[in-house]
């Protein structure tokens, strides 16, 4: 029955969330929230059903969608999220253009480009969800057609050959008003290795690609079901730099995303990453992005008309937190939680919201959902 929570129809996987609530208890809850689930509307291995229900299982209070430039999935989550008994909140994510603002040309939250952001939109009214859904139609389209320029870059350096329409389109729900995103053509890519080769560490060492004995691990166990997860994320360390096309036409202006937010009255925040030393979570490489200059920064948010910060409490040391917190103090913005869901392998529970250092994360979510909610129905 769990399988079926993935399945292409929305009604056969409601239908099969309903049979499932029906028959397993609520596990004890621990308080938790997360603000920041993917789903399969950009890249995710849950539908934003099996969403609901992963978040359900791991005791969560709250769930938050938030895809890439993409809406798609948003009311299947709240139908999810009433058939569960578990509150919801909306909401998207995208990159968008700082050019022309004061940080042009500065390394910011994005790891391949610079004068590039990531923003969220957190908890939209349901009524503008097609409002949201028409704003980024033209974005999607211009990315799709640097996808397929990457993807030309992918087949000169690889001994397999990627078509967008028939190896990376069929991975989304592009078709329903998902996105496509970097990790869908990696993820197409680390499924076409793995059929290519029974080598593939020996295949990503003859690339150039160095591996851990952690990941080699993974990569060589028979048994492992996220191999190709796994792969992708070898792929995105080590190959992204030498595929990644600048995003231009696809990004819109940050004062565009502020506009969108005052329209229909939604909260956007800028997500903070933080420089990368020694990673606490050792996912990312030694990095340098805002802590430099976030006196800067910040005065740049607030001049922008931003409404909150978004971040998450496992990724950076307590004293990056610490200093962030006192800037989102100094200049009125929401702090907002949102621990990146993305890949089997993470766990649905952000185990650092339990310091009372950051309960106020907790309350900023019910904040959220009041915000949201009080729109009422579409």
């Amino acid at each position: 029955m769990e399988a079926l929570l993935n399945d292409k129809n929305v009604a056969v996987r409601l239908d099969a969330l309903r049979k499932l609530i029906e028959t397993t208890p609520a596990p004890e809850g621990g308080g938790h929230v997360n603000n920041h689930i993917h789903t399969t509307y950009s890249f995710s291995p849950y539908s934003p059903t099996k969403a609901i229900w992963m978040a359900r299982q791991s005791g969560l209070q709250t769930a938050g969608i938030m895809d890439h430039d993409s809406v798609g999935g948003c009311r299947e989550f709240i139908e999810a999220g009433k058939i569960a008994g578990l509150a919801t909140t909306i909401g998207v994510e995208c990159r968008c253009s700082f050019a022309n603002t004061p940080i042009a040309g500065r390394r910011i939250n994005n790891p391949d480009q610079d004068s590039v952001a990531y923003v969220t939109i957190h908890a939209i009214p349901h009524k503008y969800i097609d409002r949201v859904a028409a704003f980024f139609a033209p974005y999607t389209a211009k990315r799709n057609e640097r996808n397929r320029k990457m993807i030309e870059k992918i087949n000169a350096l690889t001994p397999v050959t990627l078509d967008f329409e028939k190896d990376v389109v069929p991975l989304s729900n592009f078709n329903e008003g998902g996105s496509i995103t970097e990790r869908h053509i990696l993820f197409a890519l680390a499924l076409k290795l793995l059929d290519y080769t029974d080598d593939i560490c020996g295949l990503l060492e003859s690339m150039g690609v160095k591996l851990s004995d952690k990941v080699r691990g993974y990569l060589t166990d028979e048994t492992n079901p996220h191999k190709a997860y796994d792969l992708l994320g070898v792929l995105k360390s080590s190959l992204i730099e030498k595929i990644y096309i600048d995003a231009t036409e696809e990004c819109p202006d940050v004062r565009d995303i502020i506009a969108l937010g005052k329209e229909i009255d939604a909260i956007v925040a800028y997500a903070y990453l933080g420089d990368v030393g020694d990673s606490v979570t050792g996912d990312k490489k030694t990095q340098k992005f805002e802590d430099e200059y976030l006196p800067q920064l910040f005065e740049t948010l607030h001049d922008l008309g931003f409404s909150a910060v978004t971040y998450m409490p496992s990724r950076n040391t307590m004293e990056q937190l610490l200093r962030l917190k006192e800037f989102c103090k100094q200049y009125n913005l929401m702090e907002v939680s949102g621990e990146d869901i993305n890949s089997p392998r993470q766990s649905f529970v952000c185990e650092a919201l339990q310091n009372p250092v950051f309960s106020n994360l907790i309350d900023s979510t019910w904040e959220l959902i009041r915000h949201e909610n009080a729109y009422g129905e579409e």
